[in-house]
């Protein structure tokens, strides 16, 4: 009897520094598709005062020779300067943004009010029977948040994607 040894998916946060120019994005994206992997999470920012290089965030899963050929690939794009696994180098922070729409009249609006303050969501619209909740935090906080307003009257999510960072004096 043969027995296949399946390897335990991860999660994995990278963050990538590349040259900001056209089609790198697409190139990224191209690379996950062309081989099936799936991208969890995906954030694009430019980071420098010119305006040349940008910090693509990205969360994907797989188990770790997945991750570790991704690594590789994402290494060998001409635009890229650096890869990092965030996952891997150590103690990192990773927030999200997210605004949340709930409506509500009477017991429940009191009620999604009670359950904002408690996550220090803030309101950053109000109609008589609705809010616009804006809550920054980690994914796991904001899916706890959403999960409790299903109840309440969730009309709408909007995500922004993770942003991570190493922790510490140095940059990744």
């Amino acid at each position: 009897m043969m027995h296949i040894k399946q390897e335990v998916e991860e999660r994995h946060v990278l963050t990538v520094m590349v040259d900001n120019e056209a089609g790198i994005l697409a190139k990224i994206a191209g690379l996950f598709t062309a081989r099936g992997y799936n991208i969890d999470s995906l954030t694009v920012a430019d980071i420098t005062e010119n305006h040349s290089v940008s910090r693509i965030t990205i969360v994907t899963h797989g188990p770790p020779s997945q991750i570790d050929q991704i690594h590789a690939q994402l290494e060998r794009l001409v635009p890229v300067h650096k890869v990092v696994d965030l996952t891997e180098a150590g103690p990192h922070v990773q927030r999200e943004l997210a605004l949340i729409k709930v409506a509500g009249v009477g017991e429940k609006r009191v009620e999604a009010l009670r359950v904002a303050d408690v996550f220090r969501a803030k309101a950053v619209d109000t109609t008589t029977s609705s809010f616009i909740f804006e809550l920054t935090g980690s994914p796991e906080k904001i899916d706890s948040f959403v999960a409790i307003m299903r109840e309440l009257g969730l009309v709408e999510v909007g995500r922004t994607g993770i942003v991570a960072m190493m922790r510490g004096a140095e940059e990744a």
